[in-house]
């Protein structure tokens, strides 16, 4: 008689797991064996020829493979078990939350349901779930072969309808389906407050409610998205992003979808990055400036016209546009930010009129109130230059379109102010916009020292009652 042995390993045949405690058989009988922690076994002493190997488990199929002994040599053999189809299918999940059929605030809504416990307490669930949108293809598979019983739901549309279902699976790989349960998102919340946020490095657009408990990130791409505007329709936002590597406008509904880019020609220039742009005061077209030029676009991106040509040696940068007089502001640069001036023209480009002309210290931001009939900018007090375009003390100022009737907002001078209203020292007042009633002032608060965070406040026009309403934002727009 001659001898061998036989050495193998047996394996689920879905999870490609070890399987341990396998009864080991074969025919011709030899010595029983079961595998051990590894899913090993190890048969020794088996006469030679040919051996049939016959490996079974509970809640598994047996299965049976067959080799060739060898004298003295030791074979080798991988088994794969399968569970049994006949294993008991879990009880379907229960009670969901939200409740079927639920209304609920979105855009993120945590789903939630219960399983009935399974009669082997060693039985352990796993959970696929997958979510539906209605009225659309869309489908998004929230959990794959998960313990968790709870899923979060991220980036819902408002107004819409979602179905949704778990499949539980248990550990003998028998599957059942929930029922299909629905749930409606609530309304678009009307936020009017819109800014640019920075989160680990990545500058995206927000919106607001005043409280900042309804608050909405719009933008989600790893380029730069900044300076929203909204429409003054208050359907689109406009903002700035680098995606293409140059600053372009691009467009947006209220809730963040529908991304359309408007301009071929970047929104850029000296110190001009993607900043340089309002609305007409219809809303039906965008206007910009590209170095020196600035030009009028239709909202769709058609139609472009160039309206003006900046003097020589300057660029055009910030702008707004007013109604009342339908009358343009825009600021010119040279290469040095603190060489700024201010023009009024029409929005056929004729009338270049010198609004404010250079000042010590650097001039930015100009904006119309709400009447049209004041103008709105910053300017730094100090008169501060060292060629890398920080400020140090720069003030809001508001003054008649003639000039006259100038008020230093930020020094809180204006009639009834006091000084406890200033500025804080050691801090900038820049971005400024008039609110849509026109009675107060919204702008960015920020710390004098470089790379310092932003704020958004907001103050009455004559300097009284500042308040913050948001940390960690920059470029603010109320509408």
């Amino acid at each position: 008689m001659y001898y061998g042995n036989v050495s193998g390993v047996l394996r689920d045949a879905r999870t490609n797991q070890p399987l341990a405690n396998v009864a080991i058989s074969t025919t011709p009988a030899t010595s029983a064996v079961v595998t051990d922690a590894q899913g090993s076994f190890l048969l020794e002493r088996v006469p030679t020829g040919r051996l049939a190997i016959t490996a079974s488990k509970t809640e598994y199929q047996p299965a049976t493979t067959t080799i060739t002994v060898e004298e003295n040599q030791t074979a080798q053999v991988a088994i794969i078990l399968t569970k049994s189809q006949t294993a008991t299918a879990p009880a379907a999940p229960t009670r969901p939350a939200p409740a079927d059929q639920a209304n609920v605030p979105g855009p993120d809504v945590t789903l939630e349901w219960h399983p009935v416990r399974p009669a082997l307490l060693s039985d352990s669930l796993r959970y696929d779930v997958l979510l539906y949108e209605s009225n659309s293809t869309v489908r998004r598979q929230l959990l794959t072969n998960s313990r968790d019983t709870t899923v979060r739901a991220t980036g819902l549309q408002y107004n819409t309808t979602y179905f949704w279902q778990v499949t539980i699976r248990n550990g003998s790989g028998a599957a059942t389906r929930s029922n299909l349960w629905s749930f409606t998102t609530g309304a678009l919340p009307d936020n009017r407050y819109l800014f640019a946020r920075e989160v680990n490095g990545n500058t995206d657009i927000y919106s607001s409610n005043t409280t900042g408990n309804m608050l909405l990130r719009l933008t989600t791409s790893a380029s730069v998205e900044t300076a929203p505007r909204l429409s003054p329709n208050r359907d689109r936002i406009a903002y700035a992003s680098n995606a293409t590597g140059q600053y372009q406008l691009y467009t947006i509904n209220r809730d963040g979808s529908d991304q359309r880019q408007i301009t071929q020609l970047p929104v850029e220039g000296y110190f001009n990055f993607g900043t340089g742009y309002c609305w007409s005061p219809d809303g039906s077209q965008l206007l910009y400036s590209s170095y020196n030029k600035l030009y009028r676009i239709n909202r769709d991106g058609t139609g472009l016209t160039l309206i003006a040509t900046a003097p020589a040696e300057r660029h055009f940068r910030e702008c707004d546009w007013t109604s009342q007089g339908n009358r343009i502001v825009v600021q010119t640069v040279g290469v040095s930010v603190y060489d700024s001036e201010l023009y009024y023209l029409k929005p056929d480009g004729t009338g270049l009129t010198l609004a404010i002309g250079n000042l010590p210290g650097r001039l930015d931001s100009p904006s119309f109130s709400v009447d049209g009939r004041r103008l709105l900018y910053t300017r730094d007090v100090d008169g501060y230059d060292d060629g890398t375009g920080r400020q140090l003390n720069a003030h809001i100022f508001s003054q008649l379109l003639d000039g006259s009737n100038l008020v230093d907002i930020s020094a809180g001078t204006g009639s009834g102010a006091s000084a406890a209203n200033s500025k804080p020292l050691g801090f900038n007042d820049v971005l400024p916009h008039y609110a849509p009633d026109g009675s107060k002032v919204i702008f960015v608060q920020v710390n004098n020292v470089a790379r310092s965070v932003p704020e958004v406040w907001i103050v009455d026009l004559n300097g009284a009652n500042r308040m913050r309403l948001f940390e960690n934002a920059t470029y603010p727009d109320w509408k």
